[in-house]
């Protein structure tokens, strides 16, 4: 080739290679670049809703749960906090928050149970008898099982008690895409709260940031985040359907519906795997889910899921940084839709929906660990 020949070529794939970049950075700026937190006017939620402020200064607000009367707990990341979150009612409402716990290890996972309030760690699970008498005096944790791996890639762990009473906990794989050395990664588990060790309820689940059962079924259905870096546009996220114990969704082996993984497929049948009930968005980062089960949104609502859409991390243009629904007939998806969304201004995200929780009143609270936020949403439109 000749020396002129061979700079123009170089010229051309440095340029291909400054566009790839500023196009990484681009996704990457949305969800890692500080920007202040927009007003809550800006997120848009359909007619009839409405959408306030329920709690601030809630520093990396992410899995949350119900505890006693009036009382939400939210755990946190890298902040390391664990809080509750008390009503003191009115309208429109006001709150108080409280600090439970401090300097813990990605207290991400939070339930409660019969007074006691659980909290997951990195690779153990704590508890704190008593809470609701002590929320401004709690006491120190006790720890229930350290059994999990301390991987800190996909560490973070949420938490919920089954309708079979035992404490469901899933495990993420150490890695984007591998084979995990441990037969306890890429998979949901639970534990017995009289004692002994995981139990292995479902395979094959990359990355588990949210998952419910449903209220006519008692099935598990859970999030799973798809792999990175085999493109824009794949794999998707899902929403996987568990309808018994023992099942393998296809990680790392399959993704979505029937997508071999390229590096790790090595032949398999993707047909032999469990297939998501309904491929979300690729890189939407799909976390905290909930079935709704109250009765103030209108009827099309009941029975269907709403997922926390974190947002992404390394897509050329930015997607997620919502809050989605998923529409069902029994087990038959019948729509997946944008619900509120607002938190993505152009390229940069002020927020990222993490989790989302129905109280009792059948509103909809929503956290955001970047703002440092928890939403309310509730419904007051035409019947």
């Amino acid at each position: 080739m000749k020396p002129r020949s061979r700079k123009a070529l170089l010229a051309v794939l440095l340029v291909l290679a400054l566009v790839v970049v500023a196009c990484r950075v681009r996704g990457l700026l949305a969800g890692v670049v500080p920007s202040p937190a927009g007003d809550v006017s800006s997120i848009s939620v359909p007619a009839g809703f409405q959408i306030s402020l329920y709690a601030a200064d809630v520093a990396g607000a992410r899995a949350m749960a119900l505890g006693p009367e009036g009382v939400v707990f939210v755990g946190s990341l890298n902040v390391g906090k664990v809080y509750a979150i008390v009503d003191r009612g009115g309208e429109p409402r006001t709150t108080e928050t409280v600090v439970i716990a401090s300097e813990l290890s990605q207290p991400n996972g939070v339930a409660f149970r019969d007074g006691t309030l659980y909290v997951g760690e990195v690779n153990r699970i704590l508890k704190f008898p008593d809470i609701a008498a002590r929320l401004r005096n709690p006491p120190p944790p006790a720890v229930v099982t350290d059994a999990y791996p301390t991987d800190r890639h996909h560490g973070w762990k949420v938490i919920r008690f089954g309708p079979d009473g035992k404490l469901y906990v899933p495990v993420g794989a150490p890695c984007n895409v591998c084979e995990p050395a441990r037969e306890i990664y890429a998979t949901i588990t639970r534990l017995d709260m009289a004692g002994g060790p995981p139990e292995i309820v479902a395979r094959g689940v990359r990355n588990s940031v949210g998952f419910d059962w449903h209220p006519a079924t008692g099935e598990l259905w859970f999030t799973d985040n798809g792999r990175d870096w085999l493109g824009d546009d794949r794999p998707p996220d899902e929403l996987n359907r568990a309808a018994r114990p023992g099942l393998h969704f296809g990680f790392p082996y399959c993704h979505g519906i029937g997508i071999p993984d390229p590096e790790l497929n090595k032949g398999r049948d993707c047909a032999n795997f469990t297939p998501p009930a309904r491929e979300l968005g690729a890189h939407v980062a799909a976390l905290g889910m909930r079935f709704y089960t109250g009765t103030m949104f209108p009827e099309r609502f009941r029975g269907g899921v709403f997922i926390a859409e974190h947002g992404s991390w390394n897509r050329s243009s930015p997607v997620g940084y919502r809050v989605s629904f998923v529409g069902l007939r029994g087990n038959d998806v019948l729509s997946y839709e944008m619900f509120a969304e607002g938190w993505l201004r152009g390229a940069v995200a002020w927020g990222r929906p993490a989790d989302v929780l129905v109280l009792p009143d059948g509103s909809l609270l929503v956290s955001d660990d970047k703002a440092g936020r928890i939403y309310r949403i509730s419904y007051t439109g035409p019947r």
